[in-house]
């Protein structure tokens, strides 16, 4: 959950109808639960309010030379936070493909969680000598 903590954004999985969709969300960290706030537009939030999603994020786009993703599966919740939840999240997007963005929250507390590390040497040999 501390990593969680680290970056804004993540990724939301499940499947609508049988088909599978992943869709992007912004998350605060809660004690031992996630709340994450989507388009409501989406429509996303029906398939998922009461069923098992999974929720991942990374810092792969840092640049930095350890990173890190997290994956977790719980069950989602629809919720709306409180005032000073409210405020961790931030200015809310415009848009959303388009059309104005309308906020949706689901909490939900992890069950499973798994934690993948990639650690780069400071300085990589080269490969490709000639």
């Amino acid at each position: 959950m501390e990593l969680l903590g680290r970056v804004s954004y993540g990724r939301l999985a499940t499947s609508m109808r049988a088909m599978p969709f992943v869709a992007p969300a912004r998350h605060i960290v809660l004690g031992r639960g996630v709340v994450l706030r989507i388009h409501r537009g989406f429509g996303y939030h029906r398939a998922c309010n009461g069923a098992v999603v999974a929720y991942g994020a990374d810092n792969f786009n840092s640049g930095g030379r350890a990173m890190w993703s997290v994956q977790f599966t719980g069950t989602a919740e629809i919720v709306q936070p409180a005032d000073e939840e409210l405020r961790l999240f931030g200015d809310e997007p415009f848009q959303a493909d388009g059309e104005r963005f309308e906020p949706v929250y689901m909490r939900i507390e992890p069950q499973f969680v798994t934690v993948h590390t990639l650690d780069y040497l400071s300085e990589q040999p080269n490969r490709h000598v000639a």
